[in-house]
């Protein structure tokens, strides 16, 4: 299904992200917590790309499970990083054959082993370029869907941390509708008034498209080091931090308080006419399935 009739279907959309496991048995760990989450009826879940493409075939394997397996549309992450047309044009194709009819077009990070890594060497040099290839893939008739693959794009509430310059930082995200994306799915964010303004700057800019917002909940002490980093430096509010310290170091509590915290965001979220809400699920779902039933979400199917 586009994700325009997926959209137009739910308002407010819920879906889920997973990046594919590095093992057989995490392979299988995964596809239990998908067939968990399955029954809340998710709008549809995407599948992370390593940097570089450095988990293309682990990508493009999961995405087809999850497809032909389940009854959840798959949108699998393509990012520019490492590839040259051709190479995008060829997964552009598998993907259209196996009728999967979402993507989401990112810029995307080098592999840590490339610390000098040259974009202006690159084809696709930033995520509206290949939005924009996407879109000439779309005119080209290729995809079985008259309208091509629908085209999501990345939006960062807090700034990019490459763009300083928040005003620059729109006139890019603009440049990604304007190349053809349908929706903007935000990265991790702990304080929802930096959602609302981000949206608010958005619709001032012109840009009108859906914007989901993602959460992740904190589950563990260990994981905001790595949430941190897979936010390129995300801000974590004084309020969660109280929260946080007043479980002295207690992992069931520490969950419990991450858990409260990310179900009372998602409320306000919803309260305020939220487009959707992407759950960041660290392939586990007991989060997410907590945060459904706070929310009264259980029984959406």
């Amino acid at each position: 299904m586009h994700i325009r009739d997926i959209l137009n279907r739910r308002r407010p959309s819920f879906s889920f992200e997973f990046f594919p496991p590095k093992t057989a048995a995490g392979a299988e760990d995964l596809y239990r917590t998908i067939v968990e989450l399955e029954p809340f009826d998710p709008s549809f879940v995407s599948v992370t790309y390593g940097a570089g493409g450095s988990t293309r075939e682990m990508t493009h394997d999961l995405v087809l499970r999850i497809k032909q397996t389940t009854s959840i549309p798959p949108v699998p992450h393509l990012t520019c990083v490492g590839h040259k047309e051709e190479e995008i044009a060829e997964l552009l194709r598998r993907y259209a054959d196996a009728g999967v009819c979402n993507i989401l077009a990112l810029r995307g990070d080098p592999p840590r082993d490339w610390p000098d890594y040259d974009w202006s060497d690159c084809d696709f040099r930033y995520a509206s370029d290949l939005v924009a290839f996407i879109r000439r893939f779309n005119e080209s008739g290729a995809h079985p869907d008259p309208r091509g693959f629908g085209i999501g794009v990345a939006g960062f509430p807090e700034g990019h941390p490459s763009t300083p310059n928040r005003l620059v930082e729109l006139d890019h995200m603009k440049a990604k509708i304007d190349a053809g994306a349908d929706y903007i799915c935000t990265q991790l964010f702990f304080d929802n008034h930096d959602f609302f303004d981000y949206r608010d700057r958005c619709r001032l800019r012109g840009i009108e498209v859906p914007i989901i917002a993602g959460i992740m909940p904190v589950t563990s002490l260990s994981s905001m080091g790595r949430m941190a980093e897979l936010a390129a430096g995300a801000r974590f509010p004084a309020k969660l931090l109280r929260a946080l310290d007043r479980a002295k170091g207690d992992a069931a509590a520490v969950e419990k308080v991450g858990i409260h915290y990310a179900a009372q965001q998602c409320a306000e979220l919803l309260d305020n006419e939220v487009d959707g809400i992407h759950f960041y699920t660290l392939n586990k779902s007991k989060a997410t399935r907590e945060i459904y039933s706070s929310l009264g979400l259980a029984s959406l199917k």
